[in-house]
Protein backbone atom coordinates (compact mmCIF):
# COMPACT_ATOMS: atom_id res chain seq x y z
CA UNK A 1 0.00 0.00 0.00
CA UNK A 2 1.27 3.34 -1.39
CA UNK A 3 2.04 5.56 1.76
CA UNK A 4 -0.13 9.08 1.70
CA UNK A 5 1.96 11.87 0.96
CA UNK A 6 1.39 14.27 3.83
CA UNK A 7 0.41 18.02 2.96
CA UNK A 8 4.66 19.78 3.33
CA UNK A 9 5.22 16.68 0.74
CA UNK A 10 2.46 17.45 -1.75
CA UNK A 11 3.36 21.42 -1.48
CA UNK A 12 7.24 20.66 -2.66
CA UNK A 13 5.81 18.92 -5.38
CA UNK A 14 4.19 21.44 -6.68
CA UNK A 15 6.26 24.46 -5.62
CA UNK A 16 9.27 25.43 -8.06
CA UNK A 17 12.68 24.41 -5.88
CA UNK A 18 13.71 27.69 -4.09
CA UNK A 19 10.29 29.67 -4.38
CA UNK A 20 9.67 29.26 -0.66
CA UNK A 21 11.12 29.81 2.85
CA UNK A 22 9.02 28.24 5.55
CA UNK A 23 11.42 30.01 8.51
CA UNK A 24 13.52 32.27 9.91
CA UNK A 25 16.28 30.20 9.86
CA UNK A 26 15.85 29.36 6.18
CA UNK A 27 16.16 32.94 5.18
CA UNK A 28 19.03 33.71 6.94
CA UNK A 29 20.57 30.92 5.24
CA UNK A 30 19.54 32.38 2.29
CA UNK A 31 21.10 35.28 3.08
CA UNK A 32 24.43 33.96 3.88
CA UNK A 33 24.51 32.01 0.58
CA UNK A 34 23.90 35.22 -1.57
CA UNK A 35 26.29 36.80 0.85
CA UNK A 36 29.04 34.36 -0.04
CA UNK A 37 28.00 34.41 -4.17
CA UNK A 38 28.84 38.02 -3.66
CA UNK A 39 32.24 37.69 -2.11
CA UNK A 40 33.06 34.88 -4.62
CA UNK A 41 31.88 37.26 -7.67
CA UNK A 42 34.67 40.43 -6.29
CA UNK A 43 37.15 37.88 -5.78
CA UNK A 44 37.05 36.99 -9.66
CA UNK A 45 36.78 40.18 -10.60
CA UNK A 46 39.70 41.23 -8.95
CA UNK A 47 41.68 38.33 -10.11
CA UNK A 48 40.34 39.19 -13.23
CA UNK A 49 41.39 42.63 -13.17
CA UNK A 50 44.72 41.47 -11.73
CA UNK A 51 45.61 39.12 -14.10
CA UNK A 52 45.13 41.78 -17.51
CA UNK A 53 47.46 44.27 -15.80
CA UNK A 54 50.31 41.72 -15.08
CA UNK A 55 49.69 40.80 -18.72
CA UNK A 56 49.56 44.04 -20.72
CA UNK A 57 53.15 45.40 -21.06
CA UNK A 58 53.27 49.36 -20.31
CA UNK A 59 52.44 51.55 -22.90
CA UNK A 60 51.42 49.20 -25.28
CA UNK A 61 47.50 49.17 -26.63
CA UNK A 62 47.37 46.87 -29.82
CA UNK A 63 49.62 46.20 -32.82
CA UNK A 64 49.38 49.60 -33.60
CA UNK A 65 51.20 51.36 -30.88
CA UNK A 66 53.80 54.06 -32.47
CA UNK A 67 57.47 52.37 -32.71
CA UNK A 68 56.08 48.86 -33.02
CA UNK A 69 58.66 46.39 -34.78
CA UNK A 70 58.54 43.12 -36.61
CA UNK A 71 59.14 40.26 -35.23
CA UNK A 72 62.21 40.44 -36.36
CA UNK A 73 62.87 43.17 -33.83
CA UNK A 74 63.93 45.60 -36.99
CA UNK A 75 61.27 48.48 -37.24
CA UNK A 76 59.80 47.63 -40.81
CA UNK A 77 58.04 49.73 -43.26
CA UNK A 78 54.61 50.50 -41.99
CA UNK A 79 51.99 49.02 -44.68
CA UNK A 80 50.27 52.28 -45.16
CA UNK A 81 46.84 52.57 -44.93
CA UNK A 82 44.02 52.78 -44.91
CA UNK A 83 45.06 49.17 -45.78
CA UNK A 84 45.48 47.48 -42.23
CA UNK A 85 42.36 45.59 -42.52
CA UNK A 86 40.21 49.31 -42.15
CA UNK A 87 39.47 51.72 -39.28
CA UNK A 88 42.61 50.21 -36.60
CA UNK A 89 40.64 51.27 -33.28
CA UNK A 90 37.65 49.34 -34.68
CA UNK A 91 35.34 50.56 -37.48
CA UNK A 92 32.33 50.64 -34.22
CA UNK A 93 28.79 50.53 -35.29
CA UNK A 94 27.09 52.18 -38.68
CA UNK A 95 26.41 55.87 -37.76
CA UNK A 96 28.51 55.78 -34.32
CA UNK A 97 32.00 57.82 -34.13
CA UNK A 98 34.82 55.35 -34.81
CA UNK A 99 37.40 56.46 -31.57
CA UNK A 100 40.95 56.23 -31.98
CA UNK A 101 41.75 56.63 -28.27
CA UNK A 102 44.41 58.79 -26.61
CA UNK A 103 47.31 57.40 -24.50
CA UNK A 104 46.11 56.89 -20.93
CA UNK A 105 48.21 59.51 -18.36
CA UNK A 106 49.81 56.06 -16.92
CA UNK A 107 51.35 55.31 -20.35
CA UNK A 108 54.84 55.94 -22.42
CA UNK A 109 53.46 58.75 -24.63
CA UNK A 110 55.51 58.51 -27.70
CA UNK A 111 57.75 61.11 -28.05
CA UNK A 112 58.01 63.92 -31.22
CA UNK A 113 60.86 62.30 -32.84
CA UNK A 114 59.25 59.05 -32.54
CA UNK A 115 56.58 59.49 -34.25
CA UNK A 116 58.15 61.49 -36.76
CA UNK A 117 60.29 58.07 -37.48
CA UNK A 118 56.71 56.61 -37.45
CA UNK A 119 55.93 59.34 -40.18
CA UNK A 120 58.48 58.46 -42.15
CA UNK A 121 58.66 54.69 -41.52
CA UNK A 122 55.48 54.91 -44.17
CA UNK A 123 55.75 53.86 -47.79
CA UNK A 124 56.16 56.70 -50.50
CA UNK A 125 54.17 60.04 -49.80
CA UNK A 126 57.31 62.33 -49.58
CA UNK A 127 54.87 65.43 -50.36
CA UNK A 128 52.64 64.68 -47.47
CA UNK A 129 55.58 63.86 -45.01
CA UNK A 130 57.52 67.32 -46.09
CA UNK A 131 54.34 69.20 -45.63
CA UNK A 132 53.75 67.67 -42.42
CA UNK A 133 57.62 68.38 -40.85
CA UNK A 134 56.77 72.08 -42.66
CA UNK A 135 53.41 72.45 -40.67
CA UNK A 136 55.59 70.97 -36.98
CA UNK A 137 58.35 73.92 -37.81
CA UNK A 138 55.14 76.36 -38.10
CA UNK A 139 54.21 75.22 -34.77
CA UNK A 140 57.22 75.25 -33.01
CA UNK A 141 58.57 78.99 -34.40
CA UNK A 142 54.95 80.23 -32.99
CA UNK A 143 55.66 78.60 -29.55
CA UNK A 144 59.65 80.23 -29.39
CA UNK A 145 57.85 83.98 -30.78
CA UNK A 146 55.01 83.45 -27.75
CA UNK A 147 57.82 82.69 -25.34
CA UNK A 148 59.83 86.48 -26.35
CA UNK A 149 56.26 87.70 -26.51
CA UNK A 150 55.90 88.71 -29.96
CA UNK A 151 52.83 88.13 -32.11
CA UNK A 152 51.54 85.16 -33.83
CA UNK A 153 48.92 85.49 -36.27
CA UNK A 154 45.60 83.80 -36.16
CA UNK A 155 46.48 80.03 -36.25
CA UNK A 156 44.42 77.14 -38.28
CA UNK A 157 45.02 73.68 -38.05
CA UNK A 158 42.24 72.46 -39.98
CA UNK A 159 42.72 70.75 -42.98
CA UNK A 160 41.43 68.86 -46.39
CA UNK A 161 42.75 65.92 -47.51
CA UNK A 162 42.89 64.74 -50.90
CA UNK A 163 43.27 61.92 -52.79
CA UNK A 164 41.78 58.61 -54.20
CA UNK A 165 41.03 55.75 -51.36
CA UNK A 166 43.70 53.51 -49.92
CA UNK A 167 46.29 56.64 -49.90
CA UNK A 168 47.16 57.01 -46.19
CA UNK A 169 45.02 59.97 -45.57
CA UNK A 170 43.56 58.35 -42.18
CA UNK A 171 46.87 56.93 -40.83
CA UNK A 172 48.87 60.36 -41.24
CA UNK A 173 45.70 61.83 -39.57
CA UNK A 174 46.67 59.28 -36.64
CA UNK A 175 50.14 60.42 -36.84
CA UNK A 176 49.37 64.31 -36.42
CA UNK A 177 47.07 63.59 -33.44
CA UNK A 178 49.80 62.17 -31.84
CA UNK A 179 52.19 64.99 -32.89
CA UNK A 180 49.89 67.84 -32.37
CA UNK A 181 49.52 66.00 -28.41
CA UNK A 182 53.56 65.61 -28.16
CA UNK A 183 53.75 69.19 -29.10
CA UNK A 184 51.19 70.60 -26.69
CA UNK A 185 48.70 71.60 -29.02
CA UNK A 186 46.32 69.57 -28.22
CA UNK A 187 45.87 68.47 -25.12
CA UNK A 188 44.18 65.02 -24.96
CA UNK A 189 44.96 63.98 -29.18
CA UNK A 190 42.41 61.47 -29.47
CA UNK A 191 40.81 61.13 -33.16
CA UNK A 192 37.24 60.71 -34.29
CA UNK A 193 36.64 59.00 -37.20
CA UNK A 194 33.05 59.94 -39.12
CA UNK A 195 31.45 60.00 -42.02
CA UNK A 196 27.98 61.91 -43.16
CA UNK A 197 26.17 58.36 -41.34
CA UNK A 198 28.08 60.13 -37.95
CA UNK A 199 26.68 63.32 -38.34
CA UNK A 200 23.29 63.33 -40.25
CA UNK A 201 20.47 62.33 -39.06
CA UNK A 202 16.94 61.48 -40.65
CA UNK A 203 14.80 63.74 -38.88
CA UNK A 204 14.34 67.52 -38.91
CA UNK A 205 16.18 68.91 -35.77
CA UNK A 206 18.42 65.81 -35.11
CA UNK A 207 21.24 66.82 -37.47
CA UNK A 208 22.38 69.37 -35.30
CA UNK A 209 22.18 67.08 -31.92
CA UNK A 210 24.12 64.58 -33.94
CA UNK A 211 26.71 66.47 -35.11
CA UNK A 212 27.45 68.20 -31.85
CA UNK A 213 27.76 64.85 -30.15
CA UNK A 214 30.68 63.86 -32.83
CA UNK A 215 32.36 66.94 -32.22
CA UNK A 216 32.26 67.10 -28.54
CA UNK A 217 33.66 63.74 -28.72
CA UNK A 218 36.39 65.13 -30.40
CA UNK A 219 37.22 68.16 -27.95
CA UNK A 220 41.08 67.63 -27.48
CA UNK A 221 42.10 65.78 -30.71
CA UNK A 222 41.30 65.48 -34.19
CA UNK A 223 37.55 65.43 -35.65
CA UNK A 224 38.24 63.40 -39.48
CA UNK A 225 35.60 63.42 -41.48
CA UNK A 226 35.73 61.10 -44.38
CA UNK A 227 34.37 61.46 -47.81
CA UNK A 228 32.85 64.90 -46.54
CA UNK A 229 31.85 66.02 -49.83
CA UNK A 230 28.72 63.76 -49.42
CA UNK A 231 27.49 66.72 -46.25
CA UNK A 232 26.56 68.77 -49.64
CA UNK A 233 25.90 66.06 -52.73
CA UNK A 234 23.89 69.23 -54.78
CA UNK A 235 26.11 72.49 -54.06
CA UNK A 236 23.98 75.52 -54.92
CA UNK A 237 20.43 74.03 -53.72
CA UNK A 238 18.58 71.21 -52.07
CA UNK A 239 17.01 70.65 -48.87
CA UNK A 240 19.64 67.99 -47.68
CA UNK A 241 20.27 67.75 -44.00
CA UNK A 242 23.79 67.74 -44.30
CA UNK A 243 23.76 71.47 -44.83
CA UNK A 244 22.63 71.81 -41.49
CA UNK A 245 25.95 69.57 -39.97
CA UNK A 246 28.10 72.05 -42.25
CA UNK A 247 26.54 74.85 -40.34
CA UNK A 248 26.78 73.14 -36.88
CA UNK A 249 30.48 71.92 -37.60
CA UNK A 250 31.26 75.38 -38.81
CA UNK A 251 29.84 77.42 -35.47
CA UNK A 252 31.68 74.81 -32.80
CA UNK A 253 34.69 75.09 -34.77
CA UNK A 254 34.58 78.10 -34.11
CA UNK A 255 33.56 77.96 -30.18
CA UNK A 256 36.58 75.60 -29.99
CA UNK A 257 38.98 76.93 -32.02
CA UNK A 258 41.77 76.68 -29.05
CA UNK A 259 40.75 72.44 -28.54
CA UNK A 260 39.47 71.42 -31.62
CA UNK A 261 41.16 70.61 -35.32
CA UNK A 262 38.91 68.89 -38.14
CA UNK A 263 40.04 67.06 -41.27
CA UNK A 264 37.68 66.70 -43.79
CA UNK A 265 39.02 63.99 -46.56
CA UNK A 266 37.94 62.30 -49.91
CA UNK A 267 38.56 62.94 -53.67
CA UNK A 268 39.95 65.76 -54.95
CA UNK A 269 37.32 67.02 -57.62
CA UNK A 270 34.74 66.15 -54.83
CA UNK A 271 36.76 68.08 -52.06
CA UNK A 272 37.08 71.01 -54.36
CA UNK A 273 33.18 71.43 -54.89
CA UNK A 274 32.93 70.51 -51.12
CA UNK A 275 34.73 73.50 -50.02
CA UNK A 276 33.43 75.76 -52.20
CA UNK A 277 29.48 75.17 -51.13
CA UNK A 278 30.16 77.35 -48.24
CA UNK A 279 31.97 80.42 -47.87
CA UNK A 280 32.87 79.45 -43.79
CA UNK A 281 34.25 75.94 -45.07
CA UNK A 282 36.48 78.66 -47.53
CA UNK A 283 37.70 80.63 -44.61
CA UNK A 284 38.35 77.93 -42.06
CA UNK A 285 39.97 75.34 -44.23
CA UNK A 286 43.26 76.86 -45.72
CA UNK A 287 45.67 73.40 -45.59
CA UNK A 288 45.59 71.57 -48.20
CA UNK A 289 47.22 68.22 -48.35
CA UNK A 290 46.98 66.34 -51.64
CA UNK A 291 47.65 62.19 -51.06
CA UNK A 292 48.99 61.33 -54.94
CA UNK A 293 48.49 57.12 -55.59
CA UNK A 294 51.42 55.26 -54.92
CA UNK A 295 53.02 53.93 -58.23
CA UNK A 296 53.89 50.63 -58.95
CA UNK A 297 57.03 50.21 -56.94
CA UNK A 298 55.41 52.22 -54.06
CA UNK A 299 52.81 49.04 -54.11
CA UNK A 300 54.87 46.45 -54.27
CA UNK A 301 56.97 47.54 -51.07
CA UNK A 302 53.65 47.94 -49.00
CA UNK A 303 52.48 44.34 -50.39
CA UNK A 304 56.29 42.89 -49.56
CA UNK A 305 56.25 44.52 -45.96
CA UNK A 306 52.26 42.69 -45.38
CA UNK A 307 54.35 39.53 -46.37
CA UNK A 308 57.06 40.25 -44.13
CA UNK A 309 54.72 40.80 -40.93
CA UNK A 310 52.77 37.84 -41.11
CA UNK A 311 56.18 36.06 -42.24
CA UNK A 312 55.07 34.77 -45.64
CA UNK A 313 58.09 34.53 -48.01
CA UNK A 314 57.78 34.84 -51.57
CA UNK A 315 59.90 33.32 -54.33
CA UNK A 316 61.63 34.59 -56.52
CA UNK A 317 58.56 33.69 -59.22
CA UNK A 318 56.28 34.89 -57.18
CA UNK A 319 58.28 38.32 -56.36
CA UNK A 320 58.39 38.92 -59.99
CA UNK A 321 54.90 38.15 -60.59
CA UNK A 322 53.73 41.00 -58.12
CA UNK A 323 55.94 43.41 -59.79
CA UNK A 324 54.37 42.57 -62.64
CA UNK A 325 50.79 42.45 -61.46
CA UNK A 326 51.13 46.16 -59.64
CA UNK A 327 52.87 47.51 -63.20
CA UNK A 328 49.59 46.27 -64.75
CA UNK A 329 47.17 47.63 -62.05
CA UNK A 330 49.02 51.09 -61.61
CA UNK A 331 48.67 51.12 -65.92
CA UNK A 332 45.51 50.68 -65.79
CA UNK A 333 44.28 52.34 -63.03
CA UNK A 334 40.98 54.62 -63.21
CA UNK A 335 39.50 57.57 -60.83
CA UNK A 336 38.15 54.26 -58.68
CA UNK A 337 41.84 53.00 -58.47
CA UNK A 338 42.13 51.42 -54.82
CA UNK A 339 45.71 52.08 -53.75
CA UNK A 340 46.85 50.31 -50.80
CA UNK A 341 43.24 48.94 -50.57
CA UNK A 342 43.80 46.82 -53.59
CA UNK A 343 46.99 45.69 -52.03
CA UNK A 344 45.71 44.42 -48.51
CA UNK A 345 42.32 42.51 -50.33
CA UNK A 346 45.04 41.10 -53.01
CA UNK A 347 47.10 40.13 -49.63
CA UNK A 348 44.11 38.09 -48.69
CA UNK A 349 43.44 36.49 -51.40
CA UNK A 350 46.92 35.18 -51.97
CA UNK A 351 46.43 33.92 -48.08
CA UNK A 352 43.33 32.03 -49.03
CA UNK A 353 45.18 30.40 -52.28
CA UNK A 354 47.50 29.34 -49.84
CA UNK A 355 45.88 27.97 -47.68
CA UNK A 356 43.93 26.17 -50.01
CA UNK A 357 46.84 24.55 -52.12
CA UNK A 358 48.82 23.86 -48.66
CA UNK A 359 45.83 21.94 -46.76
CA UNK A 360 45.60 19.44 -49.61
CA UNK A 361 49.62 18.30 -48.13
CA UNK A 362 50.38 15.95 -45.42
CA UNK A 363 53.13 16.42 -42.65
CA UNK A 364 53.27 20.21 -43.12
CA UNK A 365 57.02 22.14 -42.66
CA UNK A 366 57.60 25.21 -41.83
CA UNK A 367 58.35 25.77 -45.21
CA UNK A 368 55.33 24.97 -46.56
CA UNK A 369 53.39 27.15 -44.03
CA UNK A 370 55.65 30.24 -44.83
CA UNK A 371 56.52 30.00 -48.96
CA UNK A 372 54.06 31.48 -51.45
CA UNK A 373 54.66 30.50 -54.78
CA UNK A 374 53.51 32.31 -58.13
CA UNK A 375 50.50 30.02 -58.60
CA UNK A 376 49.02 31.13 -54.95
CA UNK A 377 49.54 34.89 -56.82
CA UNK A 378 47.88 33.43 -59.94
CA UNK A 379 45.18 32.29 -58.26
CA UNK A 380 44.72 35.36 -56.05
CA UNK A 381 44.85 37.77 -58.78
CA UNK A 382 41.72 35.56 -60.36
CA UNK A 383 39.22 36.33 -57.16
Amino acid sequence: MEKNPNKKEIELNLKPAGSYIDSLSDFADLLGTIKQAENAARELLEETSQTHRVNTPPGKTGSNSPGAEGKSGVSAKTPNADCEGGNEAGDGIAGMPAVEPAADDNEDEPSLDELLEKLDALVGLGNIKQSVKSLINYVKIRKLREEKELPNPPLSLHMVFMGNPGTGKTTVARILSGLYRAMGVLNKGQLVEVDRSGLVAGYVGQTAIKTTEAVNSALGGILFIDEAYSLAPDVGGGNDFGREAIETLLKMMEDHRDDLIVIVAGYSAQMERFIESNPGLESRFNRYFVFEDYNSDELYDIFSSMCEKSEYMLTEDAAEFSRKHFKEIYDTRDENFGNARHVRNFFENIVAAHSDRVSALENHTRGDLTTVLSEDLAKAALM
